[in-house]
Formats: C-alpha cells, sequence, structure tokens
C-alpha cells in the first residue's frame, strides 16, 4: 500500500467512525465526554510545561494538535485531499510522519470510541466512570504503542527542522495552499516544524520534552490499568483540579 493508500485509508475510518457516533446522539455526548475528560487530564498533568519558557510551545502544540477534543474534520479532509501530492511535493521524511499520523488519528479514534460506548454502559461520576471505561478498553500494550506512536511522531518533527530547505518550502506553499483551500493543513505544517526548530540545545530539548511525555504518560497508562480503583480516583481528581 502506498503513503497516498494508507493516508487515506486511515482517514476514511475515522470518518467512518464520526459517522457512526454522529448517528447515535447518546453515543455522541458519551464520545464528547470522554474526549473533554481526557483533554482536561492532560492540561492537568502538563500545565507545569505550559508555564516554562523553554516548553510552553511544544506542549501547547500537542495539546491542541494531538490531543485536544478539536474537531479535525476540516484538516482531515485536507489532508486526504493531498495525500497523493505529498510523495511529489515532500522529502520522504515528511512523507513518513504524515503516513504516521494518520494512522495515529485513527488508532485514536478507534480506541476513543470504544471508550465511549463502555462510558454509555456505565452509570455514575465521570472520574470512576473514565476509569471503568478505559479498564474494559484495549490492553496496556495498545495504550503503550498509541503513546510510542506520539514519540515518533515528536520525534520525526524534530528531526524535520534540520531538514535544509524544509522550512523555506513550507512558506512557499503558504499561498498556494490557501487558495487549494488547505490553509488548515498547512497551519498544521508550520506549527510543528516552528515549535520543534524553537527549541534549542540541537535536539536536546526536544529529546528532554518528549522523554517527559513518555514517563507521565507510561504512569498513567499504568495506573489507569491497575492501580487500586480508589487511588487511581483520587489521582486522577487532583490531575483534573489542576486543569481547572
Amino acid at each position: 500500500m502506498t503513503a497516498a493508500d494508507t493516508i487515506r485509508h486511515a482517514l476514511d475510518r475515522v470518518a467512518a467512525l464520526r459517522s457512526e457516533a454522529a448517528g447515535d446522539a447518546r453515543l455522541l455526548q458519551g464520545l464528547k465526554a470522554v474526549k473533554r475528560l481526557q483533554a482536561r487530564r492532560f492540561a492537568g498533568t502538563y500545565g507545569d510545561l505550559l508555564a516554562t519558557k523553554a516548553f510552553a510551545a511544544p506542549t501547547h502544540f500537542f495539546l491542541h494538535e494531538l490531543y485536544s477534543e478539536r474537531d479535525f474534520s476540516d484538516r482531515d479532509q485536507q489532508f486526504a485531499r493531498i495525500a497523493g501530492a505529498l510523495q511529489t511535493f515532500f522529502p520522504a521524511q515528511v512523507v513518513s510522519t504524515a503516513v504516521a499520523l494518520a494512522e495515529l488519528h485513527a488508532q485514536t479514534e478507534v480506541l476513543d470510541l470504544a471508550m465511549a460506548q463502555a462510558w454509555c454502559a456505565l452509570d455514575g461520576n465521570d472520574v470512576p466512570r473514565y476509569i471503568n471505561a478505559w479498564r474494559s478498553v484495549g490492553s496496556l500494550a495498545i495504550r503503550q504503542a498509541q503513546l510510542q506512536a506520539v514519540l515518533d511522531i515528536g520525534a520525526q518533527l524534530d528531526r524535520l527542522t534540520r531538514t535544509p530547505g524544509l522550512r523555506m518550502t513550507l512558506r512557499m506553499m503558504r499561498g498556494p495552499a490557501k487558495v487549494a483551500g488547505l490553509a488548515s493543513l498547512q497551519a498544521f505544517l508550520e506549527a510543528g516544524f516552528d515549535t520543534f526548530a524553537g527549541m534549542g540545545g540541537k535536539g536536546a530539548q526536544a529529546r528532554e520534552f518528549l522523554n517527559t511525555i513518555a514517563q507521565r504518560e507510561t504512569h498513567w497508562i499504568e495506573a489507569l490499568f491497575n492501580a487500586p480503583v480508589v487511588a487511581c480516583e483520587t489521582e486522577l481528581h487532583q490531575c483534573l483540579g489542576k486543569a481547572l
């Protein structure tokens, strides 16, 4: 399967999942609740990084472009439209990153919809409901693979900042992208590039940032699966409180 076919297949899967949720009002509300709580958990987990000069920009990028509860339909449609052109106009490293992003997006939507289905079958307050839904969906290995995909994309974006001429290419695309109705995708590409280019130390800060994500997310994955329920609820409540 070509890179373009892989991207289209992943985004078609995302569109089908969204259509399934949109056709069931209760499921859609459950999906929104799951995504909203996850976005708050991420914000609470990384609030300290948002307050630092070195890591505010990359943290904001991850929270809003990869972990957000936002609707990415416009960006996905634009992404799918130029999937075939990616291999023609972009270096292989960019194509690889684009494929990884599309596959991560599909994997995340599959897990989120499964969480929403479990959420709808449960009663009670949001925190215990979320933990029980989490434990009924997927596995430790699946969640670890999802995290590794996020880390790999971050590492790829960091490497792209050292690709000669790529930033100039992105700037030159700005006008044509707007005319072609691809402004949302263009903004994402530029934001990702600029975020990692803005970190110093020839990749050292990027590695520190990604290592922090790896450590904190690994902790949450293991806690949500294996920690005593009361302890997990307490920690999650505390985390959500930091996001308010």
